[in-house]
């Protein structure tokens, strides 16, 4: 039997969606069902002010009718409000909410829709907003983000290192990092630097077991991950007896796959650099800035970004 030890927290990466549909109130549910400690889920707003919970950037042409998965579940899109009240429901009061604020929304126009709902709800300075995390890519998100809902966490997400430790360092809580970069040597000293200077990190999308080990013995704060279950089967065994498990686990997995090689990790970063200054402008937010374009215009259709590369 060994010594107990502090194990990280497991969000549900949009829900448990390797099982339900992503980004639905199924989804959710099914992660909360499993033990999550949080869930994640991206967040847009449609043409006519609403807040959904959905990626895809053009998304912002939709009307918010009733638009619904194809498939068995039968889910459909939900909003944002649907989802902060599935989160006040009395047995889900402990669950934390990482909104994963992607590149194309309207900062101003998000964030202040954003507190109209979090602020609707009694006694919401106590019961809600200290676990709502706002996940940012861009700094030109940072000081609304500051202004509009400055009782919530920040975090930064991304594959880049340096933009982190740039731009985002001293006015975020959370550093959420792709777990290839976290396996380089540079992601050794950032995640030695994050605890040293208090930062908690957040590791993403972790869905094989031997990752989530890895994850284990860098003692991240949250795994975030699309299998809930997996995660709490290894925990039961990690609780049972953490050393053995460690002694069985092995590392050849940071050789044999391609993700963790130099090459394809400086094209990702250098192609993510690309789409995040194509949507949101320069990293640095005193430069001048291009106008947020409109829905159906051209430069948005361009701004497919985060989909599959930028997948969190």
């Amino acid at each position: 039997m060994s010594i107990a030890r502090r194990l990280p927290q497991c969000w549900g990466h949009r829900g448990a969606s390797a099982a339900y549909p992503e980004n639905s109130l199924a989804s959710f549910e099914a992660a909360i069902r499993a033990g999550a400690d949080g869930i994640e889920s991206d967040v847009h707003v449609s043409i006519d002010d609403v807040v959904i919970m959905f990626m895809i950037p053009h998304s912002s042409e939709l009307r918010m009718v009733k638009v619904s998965y194809v498939n068995a579940f039968e889910q459909s899109i939900p909003t944002f409000a649907e989802t902060v009240a599935l989160l006040m429901k009395p047995e889900n009061r402990h669950v934390k909410f990482n909104v994963d604020v992607k590149v194309w929304n309207n900062p101003p126009r998000l964030f202040s829709l954003m507190h109209k709902i979090i602020s609707a709800h009694p006694n919401w300075e106590v019961d809600l907003a200290p676990r709502i995390l706002l996940g940012l890519w861009h700094p030109v998100f940072l000081p609304h983000a500051k202004e509009l809902l400055p009782y919530c966490k920040r975090s930064y997400i991304g594959f880049n290192l340096d933009i982190g430790r740039q731009y985002f360092w001293k006015d975020v809580d959370v550093l959420s990092v792709n777990f290839c970069a976290l396996a380089t040597p540079e992601g050794e000293k950032f995640r030695k630097d994050c605890k040293a200077d208090g930062k908690e990190i957040m590791v993403w999308t972790v869905n094989d077991p031997r990752w989530m080990v890895e994850a284990v013995t860098w003692d991240v704060d949250v795994i975030l991950t699309d299998v809930p279950k997996t995660w709490y089967s290894l925990k039961d065994r990690l609780t049972a007896d953490y050393d053995k498990v460690i002694s069985q686990h092995s590392r050849s997995f940071l050789w044999s796959q391609w993700q963790f090689y130099s090459a394809p990790q400086a094209f990702f970063r250098r192609l993510i650099f690309k789409r995040l200054t194509l949507a949101a402008g320069p990293l640095d937010i005193n430069l001048p800035r291009a106008p947020v374009p409109a829905p159906g215009s051209q430069q948005q259709s361009l701004m497919k970004v985060h989909n599959d590369s930028i997948a969190t």
